[in-house]
């Protein structure tokens, strides 16, 4: 089969994990505020249940090795994210979302830890490994699809448990079409070894990134889980508000494409990172204003290097260590969950303390200018000689 076509099949897979399964909280979170089902600070704690979720199923695909175990979990998390969606028509109040935000977490990192695993080698092995950099982009087609879906929802007067049944018949449709053309591993186990001491001096470096990832985790969760909320605030809840998410999402599928038609020079990767990051940090702190055009660049600066952030992370990752894909992919998500379980944890603590996201936003957007930083230091400089065979 055609690996176009098995890549078009991940890129689906991630669209509907994240679009549906993982971020279709965010443009639910005014209907569950506005019908009385929770407040903001419960809010907080529903997305951290996600992030919970999703810490652990990262933490548990970094195990899964042969072949059967990551089929296994790539169709687990896929039906669970559909029939988790489907669920949510039926739940009101705090506990019944927290439960099924929880397990969609779960299901949401199993796919992204196996299709990242998957798609990327096979990318690199058919030659094109600009279309294995585009699969990130699914998720910001998905974050624009299910804003877009929201926005009618809204325009047409239906009410959350509604439009949790679309996302579910949505994300079906979406499931049943790929299944056929996903990409399978390899009877061989997933990781292969590669000698101690080269695994020893990649270490430090991987550690690094992983200190990155989870401090990303942290700055860009708080406006991506609170954009409609915050939207929403602004605008009275009128139909406008509606615009950011969908606008996000779609700004993001760009930020990807952008980064993937970049020349490939030394160390490219690092300072592409870099900018993304601190690009990010404007976003959150323009969100501060709590105005039309606050809101409006913070969806600009941290959409646009959103999911291209994901990609250089990924990427970097390959370069320093390009034997141990797998196993990175799933300890780098892991310690992003970590960052993304703390955003939503710190939006309610500032809720509950000061009644407002501002000290949320300040220790977010700080969070992702030290990232930026790590990058400068010695052992993420210079680009090794892994990256320069990985070119």
């Amino acid at each position: 089969m055609s690996p176009l076509i098995r890549l078009t099949a991940c890129f689906i897979a991630l669209m509907m994990a994240m679009g549906v399964g993982r971020f279709a909280l965010t443009p639910q979170l005014p209907h569950l505020i506005s019908e009385g089902q929770i407040d903001l600070t419960a809010g907080g704690l529903i997305a951290a249940a996600n992030y919970l979720g999703y810490l652990l199923g990262a933490v548990d695909a970094m195990f899964a090795r042969r072949a059967h175990h990551v089929r296994l979990r790539l169709l687990a998390g896929l039906w669970s994210c559909v029939l988790l969606t489907l669920a949510s028509y039926w739940a009101h109040g705090f506990w019944s979302h927290w439960l099924l935000r929880f397990g969609t977490g779960v299901a949401s990192a199993w796919v992204v830890v196996m299709i990242t695993s998957l798609s990327q080698p096979l990318a690199h092995a058919a030659g094109r490994p600009r279309l294995g950099a585009w699969v990130f982009a699914g998720p910001g087609l998905g974050i624009a699809l299910t804003g877009l879906l929201a926005l009618g929802s809204n325009l047409l007067g239906q009410n959350s448990s509604t439009l949790w049944l679309v996302y579910a018949g949505v994300g079906l449709l979406m499931l049943l079409l790929i299944l056929p053309f996903l990409p399978l591993p390899n009877a061989k186990p997933v990781v292969t070894t590669t000698a101690p001491m080269a695994i020893d001096s990649e270490q430090q470096p991987i550690g690094h990134l992983g200190l990155i990832y989870a401090l990303y985790g942290l700055g860009y969760i708080i406006p991506a889980t609170f954009l409609s909320q915050m939207a929403s605030a602004r605008f009275h809840g009128q139909w406008q508000a509606d615009l950011f998410w969908p606008s996000f999402g779609l700004l993001a599928a760009l930020g990807v494409v952008l980064v993937s038609l970049r020349r490939a020079r030394p160390d490219s990767t690092r300072r592409w990172l870099m900018v993304t990051l601190w690009l990010q940090a404007a976003g959150v702190f323009t969100c501060l204003l709590s105005s039309g055009l606050g809101l409006t660049l913070g969806v600009m600066l941290c959409g646009t290097p959103f999911l291209a952030c994901m990609q250089l992370v990924m990427q970097r990752s390959r370069e320093l260590a390009p034997h141990a894909t797998h196993r990175n992919a799933g300890l780098l998500t892991a310690c992003f969950a970590i960052g993304q379980l703390c955003g939503p944890l710190l939006a309610a603590l500032s809720s509950h303390f000061s009644g407002g996201l501002q000290p949320a936003l300040i220790v977010a957007g700080s969070g992702l200018v030290l990232a930026g930083m790590v990058l400068l230091q010695p052992g993420m400089a210079p680009a090794s000689k892994a990256a320069q065979v990985q070119r």
